[in-house]
């Protein structure tokens, strides 16, 4: 009997407390849920992906609420102020527009808005190797260097193939688009080409002209750090040939040309032999008791 009732107590006590339970969690379930007002500000932000050079319209561009403590520096709150103003970079799909990434009201779209003063916009035709396999994307910095089959110098050096760099240092504006002049009126809408735009002072821009006039255009990507130019002279095909392990010993097969010997003086003329002196005697005279001596030349 004291287990049966053991038991009873302990099935009870279960089943109030799992009732409990139930009930506080239809409780909490049935609870109004409370809202927490965050203070928010208008904020325009892009709709869809916006490729560099393109001019805004309503289609692309949207308004969100942006939490007011955490503004976004340069934002619009009306898209007037933003609307057939070109994107001076990508702008990605719910990123906010601000005054960094789109051009004044009066540059307009397409690409010279995206021209630093004082530079020039320079294009350059290029291939999938030529263009570093598709890595030159705007932003990216590149040296331009060129390949000549007549490198300029004269005697037997000229017509030996060469190839240097040109211009280093360089930064790419856009890779693999052209734009219209009509269309670029239109909206600056973005057309796929094998050209790469670069953005280089006066001077290199005519360097890479002739460059492209006179052999072929190649592209090497940089790292963004290291601003250092590219200070190098040059290779040309005998040097290229070469390698870079121990060079062979040239052996010349022209005959060596031996420079004459002077001719030895001539020996000295021997001189008259002299004629020996006159002999000397000796005489010896006795008078009167006294004696004298004298010297007699034969």
């Amino acid at each position: 009997m004291k287990q049966q009732r053991t038991l009873i107590v302990l099935i009870v006590a279960v089943a109030t407390a799992g009732i409990a339970a139930f009930a506080v969690f239809q409780a909490i379930q049935n609870r109004p849920v409370r809202e927490v007002e965050v203070a928010s500000v208008p904020v325009v932000v892009a709709s869809r992906t916006v490729f560099v050079g393109t001019a805004l319209t309503t289609d692309d561009v949207r308004i969100v609420a942006w939490p007011a403590r955490s503004q976004v520096t340069g934002a619009y709150a009306d898209p007037k102020d933003v609307i057939n103003r070109g994107a001076l970079q990508t702008i990605n799909e719910n990123e906010p527009i601000t005054s960094s990434n789109i051009a004044s009201p009066e540059a307009g779209a397409g690409l010279h808005p995206m021209i630093p003063q004082g530079m020039r916009a320079k294009s350059v035709r290029v291939n999938e190797v030529i263009g570093v396999a598709g890595f030159t994307v705007p932003g990216t910095r590149v040296d331009v260097l060129v390949s000549v089959r007549d490198n300029g110098a004269t005697g037997s050096a000229r017509n030996e193939p060469m190839a240097r760099t040109v211009v280093s240092n360089v930064q790419v504006l856009t890779a693999n688009t052209r734009y219209d002049q009509e269309e670029a009126k239109q909206g600056g809408t973005p057309k796929q080409s094998s050209v790469v735009t670069l953005a280089v002072l006066p001077e290199d821009a005519e360097r890479i002209a002739l460059a492209s006039a006179e052999g072929e255009i190649s592209l090497a990507l940089r790292n963004p750090l290291d601003v250092e130019p590219t200070a190098t002279a040059g290779i040309k095909l005998e040097q290229l040939m070469r390698g870079t392990g121990p060079q062979p010993v040239v052996v010349s097969t022209t005959p060596r040309r031996v420079a004459p010997r002077p001719a030895p003086p001539p020996p000295p003329v021997a001189e008259a032999p002299k004629p020996p002196p006159p002999a000397v005697y000796t005489v010896e005279t006795i008078r009167a008791g006294k004696r004298t001596t004298e010297e007699v030349i034969d």
